[in-house]
């Protein structure tokens, strides 16, 4: 079973960028069909930020996202990354990376659809 470690969150001041990393053990990255970043902030719901295909550079943002994040792999590195640009206070929550056996069409931002998940790491963003 793979085991997601993701890394790079910070505290740091509105329109800063912070990069976001998830690697693999136990499997690579590339064993699961579709990749993505979900955040949880104090009181809230587990929600989607980004996603991408394993196999390809298809990506998929959440509408509060887009234009500001970037998610990316690196197979060969087994590597996942999410470039955060223009950070607002809104983003402080905590990062998770994912991975998924389904599709990212069928997976979708269902936390239910899936499969394994990283520790989490802080994003704190102040005024």
């Amino acid at each position: 079973r793979v085991q997601l470690v993701d890394s790079g969150g910070g505290s740091v001041q509105a329109g800063d960028s912070l990069t976001l990393s998830c690697t693999a053990s136990g499997d690579t990255l590339g064993s699961s069909n579709c990749m993505g970043w979900f955040r949880q902030a104090p009181g809230k719901e587990r929600e989607g930020v980004a996603r991408i295909l394993t196999a390809g550079t298809t990506t998929y943002y959440a509408d509060s996202v887009k234009g500001r994040f970037a998610i990316s792999q690196d197979l060969s590195r087994n590597i996942m990354t999410l470039q955060m640009n223009g950070l607002k206070p809104d983003d402080t929550a905590m990062y998770y990376c994912a991975t998924s056996t389904r599709g990212c069409t069928y997976a979708g931002f269902v936390t239910g659809n899936w499969n394994n998940w990283g520790q989490g790491t802080q994003v704190t963003v102040s005024s």
